[in-house]
């Protein structure tokens, strides 16, 4: 509980709309408070290792395209596409680099920090007047 010039002046100023002299009036004036989280953003790089599969499977239509079109070419050949085609494929899938396991792979982020704080709230004044007890919230 705190006692504030603020506290003081509201004080005074009930005591004047409620016409209470103060040698009669029974007050207490009192702060309240609140915990609130306050958030600070930051931004981290975040790496991790992902399984991959080592698939082929591009590298062998890349060599199906490239055979078919180099199969075409050919003169007095029929069906040269087609069977450059297969061909292609096969040896883009037989040269592919494409392996499995795992891989590094490195992201950024935002995180945040989290940071509990007590701040004002509002603040509360209780008296009695002819016998009557009164409680007024208000902001300082």
């Amino acid at each position: 509980m705190k006692k504030s010039i603020v506290s003081a002046t509201a004080l005074s100023f009930m005591l004047v709309v409620f016409n209470i002299s103060p040698a009669f009036a029974d007050t207490q004036v009192q702060d309240h408070y609140k915990s609130v989280i306050h958030k600070t953003p930051d931004v981290v790089e975040v790496c991790y290792d992902k399984s991959v599969s080592g698939d082929k499977t591009g590298d062998a239509i890349k060599g199906a395209i490239l055979g078919g079109l180099l199969g075409n070419n050919i003169k007095g050949e029929k069906d040269g596409g087609a069977i450059g085609a297969v061909i292609g494929g096969m040896l883009g899938h037989a040269n592919s680099n494409a392996a499995g396991g795992t891989q590094r792979v490195c992201q950024m982020e935002t995180r945040y920090t989290e940071e509990r704080r007590t701040i004002y709230s509002h603040s509360t004044i209780n008296f009695v007047y002819e016998g009557k007890q009164y409680s007024l919230k208000f902001q300082k």
